[in-house]
């Protein structure tokens, strides 16, 4: 079967690593139907080294808006069948789509496949934590802590999209994290054990940098699936004792800086969902102890 595919790239201001992101896509050993830098109104010669030098690429170019909306305009002008996403500070081994092809053609029906990966940071390699440890399958209950799938080594079948959504822009950060609770709490993902990608960080303008607080956003995205009365009851209980404990840690460090309005947000949020709790243990029935996950 042919799979025909878009790569998706983002970027605002990052001439410096936008030429190693788009070498590493054009050095795949599998065949790329189209690629799409979406220039999120970057002030550098962003636009001038794509025109001059990658005339192969496919150039759209927005005011600043954000990662997601960038994201989001790619994907909407994208024509392949399957979706690739690349950060523009990342690089992608050079067999990291054929591997996934590979998975995909054995595994017919699964629309979402991920890879392992290579961290480097401030250009030296580092071993990942093993809160950020990468599987495949159903991997809700994983995706729940913080975001265990990197962008950059995604590859989505477009009719995900089209059921789920795109990226939520509303959110400054943790857009991946929200996408990935609204994926994987429906269908198993593929996963590609050998690293397929490198993940750059440690420079000032990553997002995790730019806004303190992570939490906070995750927080948003376990209410928003919360209300779309999606998860089974599970899934359920596991998201909400998730947002329990997150906004516990944020409530007692808003109280011990003083910020006493924001503590008193999450009281109130933890108040109405240890109370939702409370209602749905009461009312099950206590001859039924197993629930379907």
């Amino acid at each position: 079967m042919t799979h025909s595919v878009s790569v998706i790239i983002p970027t605002y201001n990052r001439i410096r690593t936008l030429s190693r992101a788009l070498d590493s896509v054009l050095a795949q050993t599998r065949k790329i139907d189209e690629i799409i830098v979406i220039d999120d109104g970057s002030t550098d010669a962003t636009v001038d080294l794509v025109l001059d030098s990658y005339p192969q690429v496919r150039l759209l170019q927005q005011q600043n808006l954000g990662v997601s909306a960038a994201r989001n305009h790619g994907i909407k002008k994208a024509t392949g069948d399957w979706i690739a996403l690349l950060d523009s500070d990342d690089r992608w081994l050079p067999t990291k789509l054929e591997a996934q092809f590979a998975l995909v053609e054995h595994h017919p029906g699964h629309r979402l496949c991920h890879t392992e990966e290579i961290w480097i940071r401030n250009g030296t390699r580092v071993n990942q934590m093993h809160k950020h440890r990468k599987s495949g399958g159903y991997i809700y209950s994983q995706c729940l802590p913080l975001c265990v799938i990197s962008p950059s080594s995604a590859l989505l079948h477009r009719t995900l999209f089209e059921e789920v959504g795109l990226f939520d822009e509303a959110l400054p950060a943790c857009e991946d994290y929200d996408l990935w609770l609204r994926i994987c709490a429906r269908e198993p993902v593929l996963f590609v054990d050998a690293p397929q990608i490198e993940k750059h960080g440690g420079h000032e303008d990553q997002l995790s940098r730019k806004h303190w607080g992570m939490d906070r956003f995750r927080i948003r995205a376990l209410e928003t699936i919360l209300a779309d009365d999606l998860l089974t009851p599970a899934q359920r209980r596991e998201t909400v004792a998730m947002l329990l404990r997150k906004a516990e840690i944020l409530e007692q460090g808003a109280r011990k800086r003083g910020k006493l309005q924001r503590a008193d947000h999450y009281r109130q949020l933890i108040q109405r969902h240890a109370g939702e709790t409370a209602v749905k243990q009461e009312g099950r029935n206590p001859g039924n102890g197993v629930e379907s996950a």
